[in-house]
């Protein structure tokens, strides 16, 4: 309506959804990511989750924890749901998602891969591991959520920069299978995977620093940036 506008610099925009019920992420979910660690290809989906007090602003800063020295970037496109569901058909799965927003799936390295059993949680979930964003573009708005470029920088280099036509599980896919396991209400995010460039896997090991600036973009959803301070 051009009708109760604010400036853009006197705003601070905040995480689309602050406080969902559920954060569900999903590993090894691109054909690249899965070739740049030597590993194979999931016949199943690989799920695991942050703690919904890892999200933070699309521009807000990203805290490095003292307890890690393996800070990690994964730029990753994030479905939302919106609409209640439980065994959820594959064929109609997409009318559960409101819409698409973009997400950096932050972790620390050492604490996803060799501590606390191995298990991937604690690794994944710190504080500010889940900077989400700019808004949320409604499902009916993207074109072909399988065919949009993705990327990451870290202080303007280019580090990740694939297609979510590499994805392994579509969305369609993954709300069906998660579905399975626990009732997907409005608001749960699923964060669908991150394509190769990560910095664990480069040769030698690339960690982001405090200073660094990590910015994540997706084709007509885009852009995040956030200070690793």
């Amino acid at each position: 309506s051009g009708r109760h506008r604010v400036p853009r610099a006197t705003a601070q925009l905040l995480a689309p959804v602050g406080d969902p019920q559920k954060v569900i992420c999903v590993g090894l979910n691109y054909h690249d990511h899965c070739q740049e660690q030597g590993v194979k290809v999931p016949k199943e989906p690989v799920i695991f989750s942050k703690f919904p007090s890892a999200i933070t602003g699309p521009f807000d800063d990203i805290v490095h924890p003292q307890d890690t020295s393996e800070l990690d970037w994964e730029v990753e496109l994030a479905a939302v749901i919106g609409k209640r569901g439980r065994h959820i058909e594959e064929a109609v799965a997409l009318e559960h998602v409101l819409g698409f927003t973009v997400a950096n799936d932050v972790s620390a390295r050492d604490w996803q891969m060799r501590r606390n059993g191995r298990q991937w949680l604690l690794g994944k979930t710190f504080d500010t591991f889940c900077p989400l964003g700019p808004a949320i573009i409604t499902r009916e708005a993207v074109a072909d959520v399988h065919n949009l470029w993705i990327r990451c920088s870290v202080n303007g280099q280019r580090m990740q920069d694939s297609s979510t036509r590499h994805l392994i599980f579509g969305v369609p896919a993954l709300v069906a299978w998660v579905s399975r396991f626990v009732t997907l209400v409005p608001g749960d995010i699923l964060l669908t995977g991150t394509p190769a460039g990560v910095g664990v896997f480069r040769k030698p090991p690339v960690f982001l620093q405090r200073g660094d600036e990590v910015q994540c973009e997706i084709e007509e959803l885009g852009t995040i940036c956030n200070r690793v301070v």
